[in-house]
């Protein structure tokens, strides 16, 4: 692997660094504990700031972790987004930056690097069959500041009162909470809503102490609601009523969570929550959690496997239907007990 990289050389530390990360919030967050990392090694003189999406704002924004957080409109345009890096330049140039560490590796930060002419920089490595965490590390530590590791506490600005949240939406403060995220983009991402709900039956059964969480975009909301139909008082519906933001706060309450391919997967091990995740059509290989904390099952022991296709060319989503509830809740299990 080899990453593009002119290093900092310097015997002093550099003053000022710039991250820049402009894709989902997914990818976003990941970066977010390797940067933590490197704000808890450095003294506090050493300022690090943030260019990302406004889309993809409030979650970083919400950290004690970056000195200045500059966002670029235009949601996914291209030449908008463009439009707005440009007009943003001259804000970044009178920051004066020694180090920009290049998390995206695309038109708009590459253009954004070479214009302010760092004395040192990196670029991500966007081909590598490596998981993103691993990659964003790799990036990090090429730029000569040292060697770095996930850092999962983090401290927030506030919590969005997301303990009233949850208290509004029906927990009573004490059980523990299971979250459920079937909310893979795709088909060939989705563990039945069925298996869902046989593995909560399990957990309750085992654990009856326990109270299940479903929250993210409106866009799983049926499922939510056979969830709800199936669990009734034993599961919290908060689909679609809280923000990124406000569901990163929810999610420091969670116990485990059990998850499909997606952001709120990210949100989960990158705050040192047990996290397991769902790998159907998806690549696991540059997707996957990270850290004791986390395990996965995939597809890759398929001939099929990793298809990166939305339907699946056999129509059953075999690479998920295999797997049962039975089978995910004693991985689960095992999972905690580490």
């Amino acid at each position: 692997m080899t990453i593009a990289a002119k290093p900092w050389n310097k015997k002093t530390l550099p003053k000022k660094i710039l991250a820049i990360r402009l894709q989902a919030m997914g990818d976003v967050v990941i970066t977010l504990p390797y940067l933590q990392d490197l704000r808890n090694r450095l003294p506090a003189s050493v300022q690090i700031d943030f260019l990302t999406r406004v889309e993809t704002e409030p979650v970083p924004r919400n950290l004690i972790l970056f000195n200045k957080i500059f966002s670029i409109a235009g949601k996914r345009n291209l030449k908008l987004q463009l439009l707005y890096t440009l007009f943003l330049l001259p804000r970044l140039f009178f920051r004066r930056y020694d180090v920009i560490l290049d998390l995206q590796n695309n038109i708009l930060s590459r253009l954004v690097r070479k214009i302010l002419r760092p004395t040192a920089w990196v670029e991500f490595d966007r081909h590598s069959p490596l998981p993103a965490g691993e990659r964003t590390k790799n990036t990090i530590e090429a730029a000569g500041l040292g060697n770095f590791t996930a850092s999962h506490n983090f401290v927030f600005n506030s919590d969005l009162n997301a303990k009233q949240i949850l208290l509004a939406g029906g927990w009573n403060g004490k059980k523990d909470l299971i979250v459920l995220n079937p909310a893979g983009a795709f088909e060939t991402r989705n563990w039945p809503i069925e298996n869902y709900a046989g593995f909560a039956k399990l957990w309750l059964k085992e654990f009856p102490q326990s109270q299940f969480l479903i929250i993210g975009l409106p866009f799983i909301s049926a499922k939510a609601g056979y969830l709800k139909t199936q669990l009734r008082d034993n599961i919290i519906n908060l689909t679609g009523k809280t923000t990124a933001a406000e569901a990163f706060c929810i999610l420091q309450y969670a116990k485990l969570v059990l998850s499909e391919d997606s952001g709120l997967m990210h949100m989960a091990w990158v705050s040192g929550i047990p996290t397991f995740a769902l790998f159907g059509g998806s690549r696991s290989d540059k997707a996957r959690p990270l850290g004791k904390h986390s395990t996965f099952l995939d597809s890759t022991d398929l001939p099929c496997g990793s298809c990166m296709q939305e339907k699946c060319k056999w129509g059953d989503t075999r690479c998920l239907t295999r797997y049962s509830p039975e089978m995910v809740f004693e991985k689960a299990k095992t999972l905690l007990k580490k």
